[in-house]
């Protein structure tokens, strides 16, 4: 009996020994696999890797430039389409509540289908949507075709994203920055490009324009850029999309005709109140699916939180110049502007956005030096020295050219740090996702900046004018001071790198252990 409870015993004990020691075989195969997944080389040529970097960055660009594409004619609108502003303001508009939507969504199917696959139809219907705006000579087309467009901006964090399957890890800063900058570049060198071609052509042709653009940048990344990184699967989350876009049509519906409406008026109060439910809801919703849209645990770890958090304020201090200064360079000298004309003025403003492109190899550079976490708080710590002259110098001319660089500068700064933090602080296989959402915390920022600066200025006399801008100013100065503080309080270090927790799952078991395992894995930081 003493020997059968003896094999009893152990009997019971292998089974446990079995799964420990399976676990240990894991771990170590996981703890290889971090180490080395982002540290070595890319399997792509140097050559290869610079020509996907400059197509995504054209395609970028060329998502960016749509969204600046109508504003030299804005005030024409009316005119042009016979209709009344409240209506032709529907152009602009719906092209900000489509990108927003559009983006985190498109990132998440990225992850889950192949970022090349969906930034191609990204771009497919981004053509569809100049060409039914290039072809529709009243104003529903326009405002369809404008609805299309806004989805392009849904390439730019894929871009970023699809950098770190293709890159090498030393140089993944640089061209994350590259790309990251076009959000800026693209409507800087767009606004004068718009400005020449409405003085001198019929103004759909800046439907034509931006049709060829976007066809070339489509078919560039057909031919250029490889089917890279692992593809998640699975079911699309409908509900997860449906609720998001709920929420963000009906915040961002309020935030950004709240001046036309009335702030306490019945359509703006419901509309946030609509928008604020559906968050609510969606989010309890999406805190049950096993894959969901947005993977709230992840976004709200305090690396990804307070780095979306400096985003909004970061794209809040960039709007605000980008609203302030044109009124500013345009109004008559009798109420306080400058000015100057259309095309002058988008002339002085276009440096800023040379400046962020020029900035990308810089802070590539600076990133891999110390991290970019620092770079982050260097980027608002510039904008806000910025935004500090602006507050106390009597501006001219030559002020707000060497003042908007200096912004630029301080944007591309931040625009390539951000997108480091987040991949440095979400696996692998949430890179585009995570992006896009981070992208939407930029574009809301802006969204807020245009309506509050809006109202300011709407409220603005020819006697006031001067300190309506000082304010405007002293808001910048203040959500870049924000921005820099939440940056200092993202948590340094060195994270969990969790590509491995889908790129290597060779059973139930291991990958059970896997992720048990690697709490205790360091980053590679990139």
């Amino acid at each position: 009996m003493g020997a059968l409870s003896e094999i009893e015993r152990h009997a019971r004990i292998l089974p446990d020994t079995v799964s420990q020691t399976r676990n240990i075989i894991s771990q170590a195969r996981a703890s290889m696999h971090v180490v080395t997944s982002d540290a070595s080389p890319s399997p792509y040529s140097r050559a290869r890797q610079n020509l996907v970097v400059a197509v995504l960055a054209f395609a970028g660009m060329g998502a960016a430039f749509m969204q600046t594409i109508l504003i030299p004619i804005q005030s024409e609108l009316p005119e042009l389409l016979g209709a009344a502003p409240a209506d032709t303001a529907w152009v602009i508009t719906v092209t900000l509540l489509t990108a927003a939507v559009a983006t985190p969504i498109a990132g998440k199917l990225g992850d889950m289908y192949g970022k090349r696959k969906i930034a191609i139809i990204l771009m497919g219907i981004l053509v569809l949507g100049s060409l039914i705006c290039a072809l529709s000579p009243g104003l529903t087309g326009l405002i369809v075709g404008r609805a299309l467009q806004g989805t392009g901006m849904g390439v730019i964090p894929l871009g970023i994203s699809l950098l770190r399957d293709v890159v090498d890890a030393r140089r993944l800063g640089t061209s994350i920055a590259l790309v990251s900058a076009t959000l800026g570049v693209g409507g800087a060198i767009g606004l004068p490009i718009s400005a020449v071609v409405t003085q001198n052509f019929d103004w759909q042709m800046l439907f034509v324009l931006s049709t060829a653009v976007a066809a070339i940048a489509m078919i560039l990344i057909i031919a250029v850029v490889p089917a890279a990184g692992t593809r998640t699967g699975g079911r699309v989350d409908l509900g997860g999309a449906i609720g998001l876009a709920i929420g963000l049509v009906g915040v961002l519906l309020a935030i950004s005709q709240g001046n036309t409406w009335g702030w306490t008026s019945a359509a703006t109060l419901s509309s946030a109140g609509i928008g604020i439910v559906a968050f609510a809801l969606w989010g309890w919703y999406e805190l049950r699916q096993e894959n969901p849209l947005v993977d709230l645990r992840v976004s709200v770890k305090p690396s990804v939180l307070t780095t979306n958090l400096a985003a909004v304020a970061m794209g809040f201090a960039l709007f605000s110049s980008n609203i302030a200064f044109p009124q500013l360079l345009e109004l008559p000298d009798a109420v306080g502007g400058l000015g100057l004309g259309l095309l002058p003025a988008s002339l002085v403003l276009m440096p800023s956005g040379l400046a962020m492109l020029a900035m990308s190899p810089i802070a590539g550079r600076i990133e891999r030096s110390v991290g970019p976490r620092p770079l982050l708080v260097a980027g608002a710590s510039v904008i806000a020295v910025a935004y500090l002259v602006c507050v106390f110098a009597d501006l001219q001319v030559w002020h707000i050219a060497v003042v908007n660089t200096i912004i630029g500068i301080g944007i591309g700064l931040g625009y390539a740090a951000m997108p480091a933090l987040i991949m440095n602080a979400v696996p692998r296989s949430e890179t585009g996702a995570a992006n896009g959402l981070n992208t939407l915390m930029r574009a809301f920022g802006t969204t807020v900046a245009s309506a509050v600066v809006g109202a300011i200025l709407a409220g603005a006399t020819g006697s006031n004018m001067t300190s309506s801008f000082s304010i405007i100013f002293v808001m910048g100065l203040i959500a870049a001071i924000a921005c820099a503080v939440l940056a200092f309080l993202i948590p340094h270090g060195k994270h969990r790198d969790a590509a491995a927790d889908h790129d290597v799952a060779p059973s139930e078991a291991d990958s059970a252990a896997h992720t048990e395992g690697s709490k205790v894995l360091p980053l590679n930081r990139h």
